[in-house]
């Protein structure tokens, strides 16, 4: 009977039908894993910004223990506040900045409010002052109404800045131990899994190593270059705040093609509300011409050959992250979609860095050491 039946199913729908179930249950299992990682995010995004912190502080570790002669930890400790000490001194100077120059940009935002009113009153729209002012009332009248909406967002954005915080502590922690000793963690983790999958995975996790680091040392160079274009840009052009722009465009280049387009957009804004629409469209320009830069030289060439991905392939996988796991899926999803690239290749026995070589096996309790290399 269970053969007649199979002879009367076409092969196609059979094999499509096979193919259905599988697809479904991989749909569930990530759809699980997701759900995981939604619930984890406060543990798990800090722990991936340490990693990739600790990837650029690696050489710097290596290079104070060759030439100060400072032993692993000291060295560890010193990069990481160096790092540290770094960031807060641009936290201070962009808040410097912006408590010097505030009060005169809500005046300039108060007087661009009044062109644009006499605007609504003058021009095409030939709206009466009397309409212009009920509209400004309505405004206030409605924000008075989701008072309540608004201390609710107070509260949220209270919880999410401890989060914040807590999210600091554990990237900074995880970060000096994965300096001091990354490479015993990972043999931790190595050890976890079967033996025979302990040395393909190591090895796999090798050339995953290379590709986030190339990424990361690139992505850091296209933030660079896009966050002095548009800060200097905007100082040229003498927009209030030009520094801490600057500084919102470097943060914002993480998230790659989209974040300097959106943090770019903000420049454009604020040298409207300060200097009028001239000065804005000059700030267009710089931001196009930078974009243009970014997008035409230091993706295709440094960000396709650290990532070995299409640039299309990257606008989509950032598109996917964004839509899966918003700001943070958009930060972390080339990283991700190039780490599993490589990995999956290797695996598959096309190794992108045969240079690397199999000669470095990870150390585990209770085996025979083969090679002393520090994670690097």
């Amino acid at each position: 009977m269970t053969d007649d039946v199979n002879a009367a199913v076409p092969r196609p729908v059979r094999v499509s039908a096979a193919w259905s179930w599988r697809l479904l249950l991989l749909a569930a299992a990530l759809a699980v894993l997701f759900w995981v990682l939604a619930v984890l995010k406060t543990v798990i995004v800090p722990v991936a910004i340490a990693l990739l912190v600790t990837i650029v502080l690696t050489p710097l570790v290596q290079w104070l223990q060759r030439r100060a002669r400072l032993p692993r930890a000291a060295a560890s400790g010193a990069a990481l506040l160096s790092l540290l000490a770094v960031i807060g001194l641009l936290i201070g100077l962009a808040g410097s900045s912006i408590a010097s120059g505030i009060t005169e940009l809500w005046q300039e935002a108060g007087e661009g409010i009044g062109k644009v009113t006499a605007w609504l009153a003058q021009g095409p729209l030939h709206l009466s002052t009397t309409q212009v002012d009920d509209y400004m009332s309505r405004i206030g009248s409605s924000i008075s109404k989701d008072s309540g909406g608004l201390v609710s967002g107070a509260l949220s954005v209270t919880t999410t800045v401890g989060h914040v915080a807590a999210g600091t502590l554990i990237a900074i922690f995880c970060t000096f131990f994965f300096l001091l000793d990354g490479r015993a963690i990972w043999a931790w983790v190595v050890g976890l899994l079967p033996l025979g999958a302990r040395e393909p995975v190591h090895q796999a996790g090798r050339r995953a190593l290379v590709t986030l680091g190339a990424y990361t040392r690139t992505q850091i160079l296209v933030a660079f270059v896009d966050a002095v274009g548009i800060g200097v840009g905007a100082a040229v052009l003498r927009v209030p705040l030009a520094l801490p722009l600057g500084i919102i465009v470097f943060v914002g280049s993480f998230i790659p093609i989209v974040g300097a387009v959106l943090t770019g957009s903000i420049a454009i804004l604020v040298a409207l509300v300060a200097q009028g629409p001239a000065a804005a469209a000059f700030m267009l320009v710089v931001v196009l011409v930078v974009q243009q830069l970014e997008g035409h030289v230091l993706q295709p060439f440094l960000m396709g050959h650290a990532v070995s991905m299409h640039p299309v392939a990257v606008l989509l996988v950032v598109a996917t992250g964004s839509l899966v796991a918003g700001v943070v899926g958009a930060l972390f999803a080339v990283p991700v979609a190039a780490v599993l690239n490589t990995v999956v290749l290797y695996l598959h026995g096309h190794d992108k860095f045969p240079a690397l070589g199999d000669h470095d096996h990870v150390r585990i309790r209770g085996q025979v050491p083969i090679a002393e290399e520090e994670l690097a």
